[in-house]
């Protein structure tokens, strides 16, 4: 089989056996925890092309341990299923035939609990393997393998998240906690101003860090502005209402293309019942909070509502500038609100929201820095492949982990995309 390269993604590893086992844990329960409310069939349900049932993302992160690693790693150890091999590859060309993603929802066998038992019988082995002063590739290839499971975790609440939206009981995933109460105080906007200049982008040659991320690279930055807090839900609201949607003078031609075709009028999963707005999240139905962060839009929606605004989107490098010296706080999957927060009041000195709440839509499209190739083996094919037709996202989510998020980290999605939990902060050139 085709070997996992794994100096593309981290530099040497820097974490010894006991602590990653200890992550390993964590990181694998979290997985069983966000699945824990689901059932069998909820976790069978995939309702559009881009969504994966539950019952895969927990087959398929399984499937990376054993194929990555405890199949050439750990001496004798025994394959669970060969026919797993197939089954759960996503995209790997170079490990051979894989299923079409649309079809993940048809796998009706093997059984949620059968999955269950891949997991117990990989997790079992991958214990004998950190117990057992695995080497420092093999350490780097199980860091890589938790990072990617952290990426399925999210994709977890969003897919399920659409799958009970179209349900017609709207079921919810998760009661909303007393402590979540909606509120309607909205914390003051503030540009907070940055000179630009010559920075540094992307990540150290220390610690783990997928390849997109690399090389580190210089970027000149004319001076700039970024909005305080992300935009809420009242103030799309008000793009809405002044035609926002009807305006094709505020969009981009494919995106205008795109709103008339697929008939947007509002965000995804906004709803009007001639009266109110609500809105679906993992919570279920709930009247719109005018004060939260304005969820589930496009690429073009963001681009459109900036434009709108009499702004635009930040660059991603811009962005990075903004938070590299920020320590890792915020709205994340260890406070388990899971949704979207409003913003405290902030300062005219600091940006909130930095890390948290949504991922922000940049201006800038996913492409590989000055320098950046792709490794040979199936690593190669985990960014940099889809370096076309998207844009960079940056902060993380909700539904991110604190160990999982960085100020490097770039995520990317095509500029229609709007069921990942995305929203958009403004920027300005500086006067």
């Amino acid at each position: 089989m085709a070997t996992l390269t794994s100096s593309s993604c981290s530099s040497p590893f820097s974490l010894d056996s006991t602590t990653l086992l200890q992550r390993f844990e964590q990181v694998r329960s979290t997985t069983l925890r966000i699945a824990d409310p689901l059932s069998p069939e909820d976790a069978m349900v995939q309702s559009m092309p881009d969504a994966s049932p539950a019952k895969w993302h927990l087959a398929h992160t399984t499937w990376f341990f054993e194929t990555f690693i405890l199949s050439e790693r750990l001496a004798g150890y025994r394959v669970f299923n060969p026919e797993y091999r197939v089954l759960f590859n996503s995209y790997y060309k170079t490990l051979g035939k894989h299923p079409v993603r649309q079809q993940r929802g048809t796998f009706s066998r093997p059984s949620f609990t059968n999955v269950m038992q891949y997991r117990e019988h990989v997790d079992e082995a991958m214990r004998r393997l950190l117990r057992n002063d695995p080497s420092p590739e093999t350490l780097t290839l199980v860091e890589l393998g938790l990072h990617h499971e952290q990426q399925h975790q999210e994709l977890i609440l969003t897919d399920i998240l659409h799958a009970f939206w179209t349900q017609p009981l709207r079921p919810a995933y998760s009661a909303r906690s007393e402590t979540q109460a909606s509120t309607s105080a909205v914390a003051p906007l503030h540009w907070i101003g940055h000179p630009g200049g010559t920075v540094e982008i992307g990540a150290p040659e220390a610690g783990f860090a997928f390849d997109n991320e690399r090389p580190r690279h210089a970027a000149l930055l004319q001076p700039y502005q970024l909005a305080s807090r992300l935009t809420t839900n009242g103030e799309y609201l008000d793009f809405i209402r002044d035609a926002g949607y009807e305006r094709p003078e505020l969009w981009l031609s494919d995106g205008w293309d795109t709103v008339c075709r697929e008939g947007w009028r509002a965000p995804l999963y906004w709803e009007h019942d001639g009266e109110q707005w609500s809105q679906f999240t993992l919570h279920g139905t709930s009247p719109l909070n005018l004060a939260a962060p304005v969820t589930h839009i496009s690429y073009y929606e963001a681009d459109a509502f900036a434009r709108w605004s009499g702004a635009r989107l930040p660059q991603e490098a811009e962005w990075e500038a903004s938070a590299k010296d920020r320590a890792v706080a915020g709205n994340l999957i260890e406070s388990w609100n899971l949704e979207a927060q409003p913003a405290s009041d902030t300062t005219d000195e600091s940006e909130s929201q930095m890390f948290g709440d949504l991922w922000e839509w940049t201006g800038s499209a996913y492409l590989g820095y000055p320098g950046f190739r792709p490794v040979a083996g199936a690593v190669g094919e985990y960014n940099g492949k889809f370096m076309c037709n998207q844009f960079v996202l940056r902060g993380g989510s909700f539904a991110t982990s604190a160990s999982h998020i960085r100020p490097t980290y770039r995520n990317f999605f095509p500029p229609h995309a709007r069921w990942q939990f995305m929203g958009v902060r403004l920027a300005k050139h500086e006067r």
